[in-house]
């Protein structure tokens, strides 16, 4: 048989593992080229992985459940159809057994750091290398184990071979700091000897087993199938706590909010005003022939609002470049929403939006809310905003400080929209009533320049005819 194996891919842009979600496919099944095998989750979203090539998928190397770096073999594939290897084989794949999945000609065709591809996405170079593989003879039942067995427990326990530090990433090492766990002491299960977090979990665990019994899950790539349930006990439960992993979307959005809290300085600056007006030309509006079929709410109105108010304020819609020493103004707007979703807070963003009509806008919010709630936002939709709004009314929630999206200079939150007492023509009558929020990094924006801001959304918000006479 001819063997192709499908690497996980960059799937957006540096990203350096993913989870896998769901397998769609199982080992004898016939697969195309361009069908979605496998759907896994990154630090950005749920991503549907297509298979590069056609075949039979001969074994699914990791189970549902598994965290892979990028660049390492998901599923081979069987390109050639037949049962056994070709005849005219070069001697180093003659002495291999017929389950050999690397040495074959299709697989070293391609270049050495190229890895499969998402249609319409990027990827990075890959920093693996493939290992020479020895020309002895190796006995087809030991191919699994081979490589782990001598190399992980007896040569390298989790250290590196010259320095006999404990071989961890980042934020493995954290991890075990953070529990106590000294790297020393934990066998690892990882490729390569690497220590994983669930090596440092179960070294942690109070009734945890000897740390000799930890490589036995070296050898769940094998049988994928059959260690799924394996991976149910990473949220670790008794009666009085719950300790679920921190990982996919959770994972990259706190990075993010911590990075940007301690790298720009936040200034929220709030308004308190009467959008009685707005609401009803909301109601107008559900009525139109040209927003027939669309949907129409204030949001929608207030992110017309903030692409008015960029355009009165262009200095807004700019971003810090600390390694060029400069300040990058956008002459577009790529308008964030976030979104909260069962796996997270998430905010792609709507491309161009300074350049939609209303109705286009509305159709581009719909498709945006959409699809985050299926969970089907792609990496490329979060990526590149330039400015965001959070709708926290909708959870009953007056207002609040808003922490800025890496990379853009403000942000507003949306409050509730409440009927109130507010002093209208001279008399206090009942009025709708909102609090808007804005939060600006003050290296870029200054005081003024984000007064002028929020007063100028809030003044059309008050008045809605300013969209056309301020458009």
């Amino acid at each position: 048989m001819t063997i192709r194996e499908f690497k996980m891919p960059d799937v957006g842009e540096g990203l350096t593992e993913a989870e896998i979600l769901k397998w769609y496919v199982q080992p004898g099944d016939t697969v195309t080229d361009g069908q979605v095998v496998i759907e896994v989750e990154t630090a950005k979203a749920a991503v549907e992985l297509p298979i590069p090539f056609d075949g039979t998928v001969h074994e699914l190397l990791f189970p549902e459940g598994t965290t892979v770096d990028v660049g390492q073999v998901i599923i081979s594939v069987n390109v050639g159809g037949g049962a056994e290897p070709e005849a005219p084989a070069a001697p180093a794949v003659a002495a291999a057994p017929a389950q050999e999945t690397v040495a074959e000609p299709a697989a070293e065709a391609e270049p050495e750091g190229r890895q499969p591809v998402l249609v319409g996405y990027g990827v990075a170079a890959s920093s693996t290398k493939r290992r020479a593989r020895k020309t002895a003879a190796v006995e087809p039942v030991s191919v699994p184990a081979a490589p782990a067995a001598p190399v992980v427990p007896e040569q390298l326990n989790g250290h590196g071979p010259a320095t006999g530090r404990p071989l961890a990433k980042p934020p493995v090492r954290k991890l075990a700091k953070d529990l106590g766990v000294d790297l020393a002491t934990v066998t690892p299960t990882g490729p390569d000897g690497i220590i994983t977090r669930e090596d440092v979990h179960a070294a942690a665990a109070p009734a945890a087993a000897p740390a000799v019994e930890a490589p036995a899950p070296v050898a769940a790539p094998v049988a994928a199938p059959a260690p799924v349930a394996a991976q149910a006990p990473a949220v670790a439960s008794d009666a009085r706590e719950t300790r679920v992993p921190i990982k996919g979307v959770r994972k990259a959005t706190a990075a993010a909010m911590v990075g940007s809290a301690f790298t720009a300085p936040h200034v929220t600056e709030f308004v308190t005003f009467d959008i009685t007006r707005t609401m009803k030309l909301v109601e107008e509006l559900k009525s139109d022939k040209d927003m027939a079929g669309l949907r129409v709410n204030p949001l929608l109105l207030i992110a017309k609002a903030v692409l008015v108010a960029v355009k009165r304020n262009p200095e807004i819609n700019a971003a810090w470049d600390e390694a060029a020493q400069e300040i990058v103004l956008k002459h577009y707007v790529n308008l964030g929403i976030a979104a909260a979703t069962p796996r997270g807070l998430i905010v792609p963003n709507i491309k161009d939006a300074h350049a939609q009509t209303l109705p286009e806008l509305s159709k581009s919010l719909s498709e945006l809310v959409a699809t985050a709630r299926e969970g089907k936002t792609t990496p490329a939709a979060m990526q590149g905003g330039t400015f965001t709004i959070t709708n926290v009314g909708v959870f009953g929630v007056d207002t609040g400080t808003p922490i800025l999206n890496p990379g853009e200079s403000a942000i507003l939150a949306v409050g509730a929209i409440k009927l109130q007492p507010w002093v209208h023509k001279g008399k206090v009558k009942p009025r709708q009533v909102t609090t808007l929020a804005l939060s600006f990094d003050h290296r870029l924006v200054d005081g003024e320049l984000g007064s002028k801001f929020l007063a100028d959304i809030a003044a059309i918000l008050e008045n809605p005819k300013r969209l056309i006479t301020w458009a």
